[in-house]
């Protein structure tokens, strides 16, 4: 039971992998029900009759499957928090009562502060009683700490389709201007207003620059992100490009000189892994698993995750004085990627895990 695309985010990106893997499918029979029942990102969270209407298909499919054959294990790819834990929990709830075993592969955060509210309290002690827990990172294990002991953890990273940078550029190097690029839904919580920031106090001290964003809307809308940038006089310099898929999304990684993600809400996102496959150095803010992605001063820098436009500044102008450490560090990051990111890393380690799982609820 996992997300897949639409939309394209993190989760449902790797539950496309996970079902299109060769090595889980020839090692498990898997049957697959898609969880994912918003056509947009920016629809996550509300609640609509279309969307009742894909949930009620997704309850009576799994209540036909449960009926036909009960599966060994039920790998469930679990929203942590808001509506969408509430819409899990029923779904669990049925599973419990056919007695099926349940791993639980999480993407996302928010337990430590909604578990304080008494309801979910209960309702994470219920979810998670007796279950084993997939995590991206060792880094994210406090925020469910209180209800899953370390001994039923399995820690997971992402990993990413192979690819080897080939696109021709469309502008010439000679007269390319130093790029940054972020890529990303257009979100606040992702420091979408803090790279414009940051860009501003590059002009100022007058650094010649582009900075591209490429992504679809979120809580921030393009007339909102291009008012922001005409009030800081960076129309020129600063663009938003919509979404790019394809050749044209690895285009803009390869005409980049450095990727920015100064986000305070990813747990492990893709696209830094994406950034680092292309060999470009990554500006992020230390936050969930992005200690385990990018080695500080060696593949990029990480900055604190609040508010620091003046940090994110200082690292930017770094690149710009720095081509040398430039070209070093993303040369860095693509031999990190090789070594723990790769998609047959990925898929190993998950084979590893439900195998161990399949092995536990056997002897149990």
């Amino acid at each position: 039971m996992l997300h897949l695309p639409p939309p394209v985010h993190g989760s449902t990106m790797v539950g496309e992998l996970i079902k299109e893997s060769d090595l889980l499918r020839d090692a498990f029979h898997g049957r697959y029900i898609n969880l994912t029942l918003s056509e947009k990102v920016n629809e996550s969270g509300e609640i609509s009759l279309k969307k009742l209407v894909r949930y009620a298909i997704v309850w009576f499919h799994l209540f036909g499957k449960l009926l036909h054959r009960k599966p060994d294990l039920c790998y469930y790819a679990l929203t942590t928090t808001g509506s969408g834990f509430y819409k899990d929990v029923l779904l669990i709830v049925m599973l419990r009562l056919f007695g099926v075993k349940i791993v639980y592969h999480i993407h996302n955060r928010g337990i430590i502060d909604a578990g304080k509210n008494r309801i979910n309290n209960l309702l994470y002690r219920f979810v998670f009683k007796h279950s084993r827990v997939i995590l991206l990172s060792s880094h994210l294990y406090y925020d469910l700490k209180k209800y899953v002991p370390s001994e039923m953890v399995e820690i997971c990273p992402n990993g990413i389709r192979d690819y080897y940078p080939k696109t021709t550029s469309l502008i010439p190097s000679g007269n390319k201007p130093f790029t940054i690029l972020f890529l990303s839904n257009l979100m606040k919580e992702k420091g979408v207003f803090v790279l414009v920031d940051a860009c501003s106090i590059l002009n100022e001290i007058g650094y010649a620059f582009q900075c591209e964003f490429v992504g679809g809307e979120g809580d921030i809308s393009e007339p909102e992100l291009e008012r922001y940038i005409y009030d800081r006089k960076l129309s020129d310099k600063v663009k938003y490009l919509g979404k790019r898929y394809g050749e044209l999304k690895e285009m803009s990684f390869e005409q980049a000189d450095v990727f920015v993600l100064p986000s305070r809400c990813d747990c492990f996102p893709l696209v830094v892994l994406e950034a680092m496959q292309h060999g470009l150095p990554v500006i992020t803010a230390h936050e969930g698993g992005m200690p385990d992605m990018v080695d500080n001063g060696v593949t990029g820098f990480m900055i604190s995750p609040y508010d620091n436009a003046d940090a994110l500044a200082k690292k930017l102008e770094f690149f710009i004085l720095n081509p040398a450490s430039k070209l070093e560090m993303g040369a860095n990051g693509r031999v990190r990627y090789e070594q723990l990111f790769t998609l047959s890393i990925f898929e190993r380690r998950m084979y590893n895990i439900l195998s161990k799982s399949f092995t536990i609820n056997k002897e149990s």
